[in-house]
């Protein structure tokens, strides 16, 4: 099994950085973190999707050499917003993928979607150091991804909270010792009702997670613990564990973000406050750490922390995440297009909230199994799988229409 682990880097006095997606959440507060210690860091790049003004914005504090925005039609109102700035201007996805190409020593890597499998892996390809936000690039194409990784001597510093708290807690260097990985799970906002009364939920309902404050389709990811599952599959990939030996346990109070379990015994946990802004952090100034406004863990008033075991038959993602790891080659990228199509035909009211897993179950009965050897493979293998899933969801709307 390939192995993602720390690759030995020497530690700059200024560290170059180019932030792909700093206009979204993860890019927000990347950019806030640089912003608090300018003189630790250097902007090669920064790119945005649509929204000039904040791209702008965030170019004019943190002077990047280069500032690029996704839509080819935003270029003009972004040249404007950075004239007599001296900051060169670029638009489209391949000044997207040429921003990634540039020398910076770290790239985080936040653009969302597909759309960051590119130029993520263009970073990779030049052997950057890559803050890893963005889910596609091991749920869609990990073996591609991690092949150009060992490849090329790129090291992968994970973002999610519980693939960081992991990565802080794995001794890559004793990998042999480690005897399992848990990812732990809120259980979202519909961890104790029962699965009868999940079919007339909301949109609204299912976005109000309990702990997090997270984008709507994270937020119903979470509430179908799909989010989990996909987890897992990163978890595969990110580190030498076997599908088997990488458990999930439910912790509604999520202050252990995960735990890796050694042969003595020994239970080594990461914990923190529900606060992306603590893997951001952590993934920017590694191998070192920096200083973050998250709020602090106030042990005495913590009261309890409690553990139960997921239900597969409430939440049939995790088995179906399970399945298509284990089946390989397109099924995980088969059933992460489908429920992405699935997700925004609910929060559209298309579908029910039952109608989400049952979409992408179906879908990957229909899409047939191949191997992905290429990024192309994956695009066509995530086509596919998008359009029998719209396809299986108009089936499913009208009869939803109907019984409304």
């Amino acid at each position: 099994m390939a192995v993602i682990g720390p690759q030995p880097v020497a530690e700059a006095a200024r560290r170059s950085v180019t932030i792909l997606g700093s206009t979204g959440s993860v890019g927000c507060n990347t950019v806030d973190f640089i912003d608090r210690q300018p003189d630790a860091f250097s902007v090669e790049a920064l790119t945005g999707n649509r929204n000039v003004a904040l791209l702008a914005e965030q170019a004019r504090r943190l002077r990047p050499r280069l500032a690029v925005v996704a839509d080819p039609a935003c270029y003009g109102a972004l040249k404007d917003a950075l004239a007599g700035t001296g900051i060169d201007v670029a638009a489209g996805p391949e000044a997207i993928i040429a921003a990634a190409n540039r020398p910076a020593e770290w790239v985080m890597a936040a653009i969302v979607g597909a759309a960051g499998l590119e130029p993520t892996l263009a970073a990779v390809r030049r052997g950057a150091i890559i803050g890893l936000a963005n889910k596609e690039c091991l749920v869609s194409a990990g073996d591609v991804m991690v092949g150009e990784v060992m490849r090329c001597g790129a090291t992968v510093v994970p973002v999610d909270s519980e693939h960081s708290a992991i990565y802080q807690v794995f001794d890559f260097d004793n990998a042999d010792k480690v005897e399992s990985i848990v990812l732990t799970a809120s259980g979202g906002p519909f961890r104790t009702l029962e699965r009868a009364a999940m079919a007339s939920v909301t949109p609204e309902q299912a976005v109000a997670h309990p702990n997090w404050d997270m984008g709507a389709k994270i937020s119903v990811d979470s509430a179908t613990m799909m989010n989990k599952g996909l987890e897992l599959i990163e978890a595969f990939h990110l580190f030498p564990m076997p599908e088997e030996r990488i458990e999930i346990v439910v912790h509604p109070q999520s202050v252990i973000h995960s735990m890796v379990t050694y042969v003595d015994g020994s239970v080594l946990a990461q914990m923190g406050t529900p606060d992306m802004r603590t893997p951001i952090a952590y993934a920017l100034g590694w191998p070192s750490r920096m200083a973050a406004p998250s709020p602090r863990l106030n042990f005495s008033a913590l009261g309890e922390l409690t553990f139960e075991a997921p239900d597969d038959s409430r939440f049939p993602a995790l088995r179906l995440t399970r399945e298509a790891l284990r089946a390989g080659g397109a099924a995980p990228t088969v059933l992460n297009a489908a429920n992405e199509i699935a997700v925004q035909s609910f929060l559209a009211g298309d579908i029910g909230f039952l109608d989400i897993t049952g979409v992408v179950e179906e879908t990957l009965s229909r899409v047939p199994e191949r191997a992905l050897d290429t990024l192309d493979d994956v695009a066509e293998a995530d086509g596919e799988a998008r359009e029998m899933a719209m396809g299986l969801v108009s089936l499913r709307a009208p009869a939803r229409a109907h019984a409304t």
